[in-house]
């Protein structure tokens, strides 16, 4: 349900930004750009903090090697680990970023029903084509 919401800002911003009139220069198409983005992190931020009772679980996300889907789309596998005794879901958010640390998209992932000391998989995907040297990290995970 998370990344539902992440993916429908995203598109909404997408189509925004599409649809770019004559008068747009690359300053207010740059800042338009930028300001999509913001509102997408914002709603992801808005969705972690729908989560009660979560606990800060960074420490248990580990992350694969990046891969590129047909669509151009970068993904990236996340392991969770449930260190408790009864079963957990997690919300981790992923940041893809190029190799000047500069934020190119974010997804939100939910691996649901991970069972007590045992792990979980889920994979985050960009909401765009993503072209150069990409990265991810995870920017925060919650266990509730």
């Amino acid at each position: 349900r998370t990344t539902t919401y992440l993916l429908v800002t995203l598109a909404l911003a997408v189509t925004a930004l599409t649809s770019c009139s004559d008068d747009d220069t690359p300053t207010s198409v740059a800042s338009k750009a930028a300001s999509a983005f913001e509102s997408a992190t914002a709603e992801a931020g808005r969705q972690f903090d729908e989560i009660k009772g979560g606990i800060d679980a960074k420490g248990s996300v580990q992350l694969g090697d990046i891969t590129t889907d047909s669509d151009g789309r970068a993904s990236v596998e996340v392991t969770v680990e449930n260190t408790t005794d009864s079963t957990k879901s997690f919300a981790v958010q992923i940041n893809f970023k190029d190799e000047d640390d500069n934020l190119l998209d974010a997804s939100v992932v939910t691996v649901s029903d991970v069972a007590a000391n045992q792990s979980g998989k889920g994979t985050a995907r960009s909401t765009r084509d993503l072209t150069g040297d990409v990265r991810a990290e995870v920017e925060r995970a919650v266990r509730y």
